[in-house]
């Protein structure tokens, strides 16, 4: 008998045959692979969106001019605030004020200190300020005259220079006196502050409301941060109530404008026209008010990098009624309020602070006669926002301008 020849399974057939068979998917296991999944999902969604706002952010010249400033508001407005104000305060310590020094010679203005006028129909020039920094330099402290005047000559603008303190000497701060009965104050409010609208006047300046123009300067803080209301248009502004107490900068159908403590110097009447509030007054009886700490950053603002001595702006009415407005570099809460009684201020309140916001500029040009922002002139050379924010569309944000009467 022939023996019949013996068959092996193939190689292929013996893992076909003796593969461990798949374990099931459990209930758990499956939704714990969905969570992972959807989770990716979602980061990826809020990655992509925190990516295409931070871009629209950095092209936003209404988050300010410098990509550091407008990289911070986007972080800020994004819950990064603790980080933002870390790398502030990193970039702070590593760039502390210069303590010392002197500014260039030409520090101090230029153009007339005086200029013949009528007798009538004005008020007094600025007497000269004294400099916090003794002894004064040559030039500081003079006031010289700026921007368009009236048809019989009048100027309603005067600008001087000081040093902020006797400690950080190479720095100068701007103010400027500006006279009510020339001058007329209109309030510019803004998509972005106080928010909402539409309203009777936002930006930009238009060719009629230029025609007379001689000077455009920022208001105060974002309203979350202003602890007071916002009222124009003849009503209340975004839900934001008048608070008593709070300083206010308060502006009257005659044009006239003036600041003091809502509810104790002035109430609301039918000739308010508009009332932005900011924070408390920083002086008050011709003195700074007891209290201010030049390291409170809670209650005067957030500063970059929680310093004290940063970029600050301010606004006060002088006895006669005349206002001033004071503005640089390097000025604590204190300073703020030593240089505004130094330009004769009975009242004042802080407006904006920081870099990107504090601009005060002052427009010549034949009167009648529409201009622009080219036709603007920073009150320091150093302020980094030009004139033309004011004339643009995307200017989103609330500030005054005082226009010939």
């Amino acid at each position: 008998m022939v023996p019949m020849p013996v068959t092996r399974p193939s190689l292929r057939s013996d893992r076909r045959r003796y593969q461990a068979p798949k374990k099931p998917v459990t209930r758990a296991v499956y939704y714990r692979r969905r969570a992972v999944a959807a989770l990716a999902l979602v980061t990826f969604i809020y990655t992509s969106y925190l990516a295409i706002t931070l871009v629209q952010a950095l092209n936003n010249p209404s988050y300010g001019v410098s990509m550091s400033a407008r990289g911070a508001e986007w972080g800020r407005e994004h819950g990064l605030g603790g980080f933002v104000t870390w790398v502030e305060t990193e970039w702070y310590n590593l760039n502390p004020p210069k303590k010392g020094g002197k500014p260039s010679p030409n520090s101090f203005g230029s153009g007339p200190s005086f200029v013949n006028v009528p007798a009538s129909g004005h008020l007094p020039a600025p007497v000269r300020i004294v400099s916090p920094a003794s002894p004064a330099l040559p030039g500081e402290g003079v006031w010289h005259v700026e921007g368009r005047r009236s048809a019989k000559g009048i100027p309603g603008v005067y600008e001087a220079f000081v040093r902020p303190d006797a400690v950080h000497t190479s720095f100068v701060v701007g103010v400027a006196w500006m006279d009510p009965s020339v001058l007329r104050a209109r309030l510019y409010s803004g998509s972005f502050i106080p928010g909402g609208g539409p309203f009777a006047d936002s930006a930009p300046i238009s060719a009629i409301a230029s025609r007379t123009l001689v000077t455009s300067f920022n208001a105060g803080f974002r309203m979350q941060d202003a602890n007071g209301g916002y009222y124009t248009d003849g009503r209340i502004v975004n839900g934001l109530p008048l608070r008593q107490g709070a300083a206010a900068l308060v502006i009257y159908k005659n044009g006239k404008m003036t600041v003091g403590q809502w509810g104790r110097d002035f109430h609301m009447t039918r000739d308010v026209v508009s009332v932005r509030q900011n924070l408390d007054l920083i002086v008050d009886k011709s003195m700074p008010v007891a209290g201010l700490d030049s390291h409170d950053t809670k209650k005067w603002g957030v500063t970059l990098g929680g310093a004290a001595y940063v970029w600050r702006s301010g606004m006060g009415v002088t006895a006669n009624g005349a206002l001033v407005y004071v503005g640089g570099p390097s000025l604590s809460i204190t300073d703020l309020a030593d240089v505004l009684v130094r330009a004769g201020a009975v009242r004042a309140m802080e407006l904006d602070i920081n870099t990107d916001w504090v601009q005060y500029s002052t427009f010549t040009g034949p009167r009648g006669k529409s201009i622009n922002g080219g036709d603007g002139k920073r009150l320091l050379t150093t302020m980094i926002g030009p004139p033309s924010r004011y004339f643009a569309s995307w200017w989103n944000r609330d500030f005054i301008t005082m226009s010939l009467r």
